[in-house]
């Protein structure tokens, strides 16, 4: 080798050395980006633009570590050394600050008490008699005068049987839901349909499941790729088929989703004298059987942390978990037994 080029090659290498802008910025380290920082103080848009393609940077990397570093010096500024004695001296205020604020509460809760239970007809003023608590709080907020809350004040116009209905309607009278209860298997069955996810974002299979109430057994299952009403209507036959009974006057829980209410599934349940009961309209815990039961299936140990890579995988993964809920689970509501 000549002594030019091996000169050369020399020279190449002592650069290479000491080029820091080959790096990486995500190797820099603390110091060489507070270096940055301060080498670009006061540059022009050019000049920035020139020292960051020759660094190999980008203009959002040096913001982030400009912030990193603000958030720093406020930490370092704004929060000095407190002693152990201070702190626990403003432990001890804040803990008197609140009995004072819990001790004020049930003070001016015991003077509205008193208020009204001595007059509780003229709660604020003869003139607001004939208005609700709803509209006597805000009137009296609006002159800068409390009392007492509007939940107080109806428990002690209660209390004075002050709070009989007056409209000219006729009152309200709550009725409790019709109850389906069970007294032996196959009487009351509750299903639901739940997703399970697939290896496409956005897609799931459909799992069907059919639970009874009396022995919480699961009577019948499916996985599909599709929710619809005719696939639960022959679900439901199938599952009657299988288990060779008559399902004349049996009752067949769900929500109200389109599958559960459609007229093909109506229409088999009617054909089979199945009773079709569902969820009272907004009411999100009328079915907790089904929805106690899938809760236990996706919190299962074993429930696959991501997608189920084919139907085939997912039917194979709830069949075992059938097997277990029915044969090996201990369940909490029957005694703990299977």
């Amino acid at each position: 080798m000549s002594k030019k080029k091996a000169k050369s090659r020399n020279q190449k290498r002592s650069r290479g050395a000491g080029h820091s802008e080959t790096r990486r910025p995500q190797d820099f380290s603390a110091e060489e980006k507070l270096s940055v920082l301060l080498e670009i103080e006061g540059l022009t848009e050019e000049e920035l633009g020139a020292y960051l393609r020759r660094r190999g940077l980008y203009e959002a990397q040096v913001r982030q570590w400009r912030a990193v570093v603000t958030e720093a010096l406020d930490k370092a500024i704004g929060r000095p050394k407190v002693s152990p004695e201070q702190r626990a001296h403003k432990k001890r205020i804040a803990s008197l600050e609140r009995e004072l604020r819990r001790k004020d509460k049930a003070l001016a809760e015991t003077a509205a008490l008193l208020v009204l239970k001595k007059k509780p007809w003229q709660f604020g003023g003869t003139g607001n008699r004939s208005l609700s608590p709803k509209q006597i709080v805000p009137r009296l907020a609006d002159k800068g005068v409390y009392i007492a809350s509007e939940s107080t004040t109806y428990r002690i116009l209660a209390q004075a049987d002050q709070l009989k209905h007056r409209e000219p309607s006729k009152p309200r009278r709550p009725r409790r839901p019709a109850e389906h209860v069970a007294h032996g298997p196959l009487e009351v069955w509750s299903w639901d349909i739940t997703y399970l996810r697939s290896p496409i974002r956005g897609m799931f299979y459909y799992l069907y499941m059919v639970i009874d109430v009396w022995s919480r057994k699961i009577v019948g299952w499916r996985v599909e790729e599709t929710e619809n009403m005719d696939y639960a209507s022959m679900f439901i036959r199938s599952i009657c088929d299988e288990l060779e009974i008559d399902p004349n006057g049996l009752v067949l829980h769900s929500d109200n989703g389109g599958p559960m209410k459609g007229s093909t599934m109506l229409a088999t349940l009617q054909n089979l004298g199945i009773v079709p009961s569902f969820s009272r309209p907004r009411v999100s815990d009328d079915n907790p059987y089904s929805e106690a039961l899938f809760r236990t299936l996706k919190y299962r140990p074993r429930y696959p942390q991501g997608p189920f890579q084919s139907i085939d995988q997912a039917r194979t993964w709830v069949q075992h978990f059938v097997s277990w809920y029915n044969n090996v689970h201990l369940h909490s509501a029957i005694n703990f037994v299977t």
